[in-house]
């Protein structure tokens, strides 16, 4: 299979395997990828698996059609793409091995040879010419091994991300990517979410067309999707709206609560709502699901003055992952001593930014008048936001919006009349109560500006604190002239007919202008409120807490160069031409300022 004129792949795909690393279910197998690069000198990424030794080798030499290769680059040492190393160094004795300085120390451990009569040592940032091809080395420790070294071929535009972006089942099988992607990341990458974020911000410096991983499909198209999604699990965010109910039953009573439970979720709105038998279900799915959205109920008993086996597992996978920026509830049952609750949140209290619903659900034997009630009370609890987002069971007249209102950070929705449009703001103000005005101030230079001016409304969704950077990204470093803000978003509608955000806001307001001041540099809408609502309790996102905890903070330490004071990004060079645009904000050089 040819992935460019001089990039052929040369894997195999395994349909024997039934457990990947000894654990994970694979029903459709796995793939071993490996690619040969033709040039004027040939190089070969990576080997596979050993059970596929000579079907490997075969293909490498079909490849290769009679040339002898000059490298075996090595980016990973797990044995499913290094266990081939010797094997191929013994058909070609004049091939010399690249990698890096940790992997031939791994060589030494599982070959006791570090072969050093024929290697070449790389680091972050090297580079090794083939020809017309350069090969640009890029250091990704702990993604998800400490050796790991991925390539971007800088001629072609492929990226060869070793085990990032790769997935279970063999290449042939016919399956949605995301879903065996998420539980393939979640279950062997996910702990190391910092580091894939550090890899995220080295690829977006580069001009990718083609992701090659070592494992799945070659990726060549929507590549925003993909690194969209791997944007979200490694930044611990929700990708999918819903609640998940995981639980454990002995004699079925814990079970009913969790039934009648999700029978109520959906019944309030919830979306989406995912019923986990822990004793029975692929426990690498119901962790996968456990990241995948929001909030989470665990519903478990009190078992030998602990918790239930299965429980005790489920929640131990996720603290190790990193588990964090959930909304998490508690049902638990006992007969006579009920702990399961005490036991489970003592469990998780190492986990960062969970928020614990104010109801507790206690199940004594079995479900009585009383831990209905709590069930109700739980269901509307966690469906408050979806209660508040549609348009039939919203209070539209819940001022107390007003109070989320504070030297803050929003987003401003209008429409021009052909798409829908945002920005980022943080001039709001309630400026009278009878009647309720609020003033908002645009800064002219703004699309928005001139569409509000036409249009009379906007709408003002009050950022929580759980808003990630890339909200700002999406809504603060672009036009919406030019772009599409709401492009790969599903968003929601109030009264007026504009957008509000389906997530990461506390509440929002529609606003009728019905005065206008001119402030030279900016405008200032003064508006009357059409609808308010609040979706939830989180505070609000103010510009103090986007500046600490929020925007990235730019890794300038021994480096020379200039420093985005919008995003972060950091340029390296004596001087920044005039014309230079930033590749992660679209700002230019005049938003640079010198390092030291």
């Amino acid at each position: 299979m040819k992935i460019t004129n001089d990039i052929i792949y040369v894997g195999v795909n395994d349909r024997i395997i039934d457990l990947f690393e000894g654990q994970y279910i694979v029903p459709n197998g796995m793939a071993y990828n490996s690619y040969v690069i033709l040039d004027e000198k040939t190089a070969v990424m990576d080997s596979v698996d050993k059970k596929f030794t000579h079907e490997w080798l075969d293909n490498v030499a079909d490849a290769l059609a009679g040339r002898s290769p000059d490298y075996l680059i090595v980016q990973h040492m797990e044995p499913d793409h290094s266990a081939n190393i010797v094997n191929f160094l013994k058909a070609y004795p004049s091939a010399t091995v690249v990698s890096s300085a940790k992997a031939f120390t791994m060589m030494k451990n599982f070959f006791g040879d570090e072969f050093e009569d024929r290697r070449l040592v790389i680091a972050d940032g090297s580079t090794l010419s083939l020809g017309k091809h350069t090969l640009n080395f890029v250091a990704a420790p702990m993604v998800h091994w400490p050796e790991v070294m991925m390539t971007y071929d800088s001629t072609d535009k492929v990226f060869f991300s070793a085990d990032a972006f790769g997935k279970f089942g063999a290449l042939d099988a016919d399956e949605d990517w995301a879903c065996e992607a998420r539980r393939y990341y979640i279950g062997i990458v996910g702990k190391y979410g910092v580091q894939v974020q550090a890899l995220l911000k080295k690829a977006a410096s580069l001009d990718i067309q083609t992701i090659c991983p070592l494992h799945g499909p070659i990726l060549t198209e929507n590549l925003g999707y993909y690194l969209g999604l791997y944007d979200t699990w490694s930044s611990y965010g929700v990708e999918s709206e819903g609640i998940v109910i995981a639980y454990t039953s002995v004699y079925g009573n814990t079970q009913r609560a969790a039934e009648l439970l999700a029978e109520k979720l959906k019944a309030k709105g919830c979306p989406k709502v995912v019923l986990n038998d822990l004793a029975r279900s692929d426990m690498a799915e119901c962790v996968e699901d456990a990241f995948r959205y929001g909030k989470i109920v665990l519903a478990t008993t009190t078992y030998n003055a602990d918790i239930f086996p299965f429980m005790r597992e489920f929640i131990n996978h996720l603290t190790e992952r990193g588990f964090k920026n959930k909304t998490v509830a508690l049902i638990e049952n006992g007969s006579w001593a009920p702990l399961a609750a005490k036991v489970m949140r003592g469990m998780l209290e190492n986990c960062k930014n969970l928020t614990f619903t104010e109801t507790t659900v206690r199940i004594t034997s079995a479900l009585n008048d009383s831990s209905k009630e709590q069930i109700e009370n739980l269901a509307g609890e966690l469906c408050r936001d979806y209660i508040a987002q549609s348009s039939e069971t919203a209070n539209k007249n819940d001022l107390t919006a007003l109070f989320k209102i504070g030297y803050g950070l929003y987003v401003v929705t209008s429409n021009d009349g052909k798409k829908d449009n945002g920005l980022i703001v943080n001039t709001v103000s309630q400026v009278t109560n009878a009647p309720n005005r609020v003033a908002v101030c645009i800064n002219k230079d703004n699309y928005s500006h001139h569409v509000i001016k036409q249009t009379g409304i906007m709408n003002v969704n009050c950022l929580s604190v759980e808003a990630p950077f890339k909200v700002f990204e999406s809504f603060g470093f672009r036009s919406g002239r030019n772009v599409d803000k709401f492009e790969n978003c599903e968003p929601l509608r109030s009264d007026n007919g504009l957008v509000f955000l389906p997530k990461y806001i506390n509440a929002f307001m529609s606003l009728k202008v019905e005065q206008y001041v001119d402030l030279g540099t900016h405008g200032m809408f003064i508006c009357s409120v059409t609808e308010a609502r609040v979706i939830s309790d989180k505070e609000t996102m103010t510009y103090t807490y986007y500046q600490d905890n929020v925007k990235p903070k730019p890794e300038i330490k021994g480096k020379k160069g200039w420093v985005c004071k919008i995003c972060g990004y950091v340029y390296e060079g004596d001087e920044l031409p005039d014309d230079f645009v930033c590749p992660l904000c679209k700002h230019g050089a005049a938003d640079f300022e010198p390092i030291g």
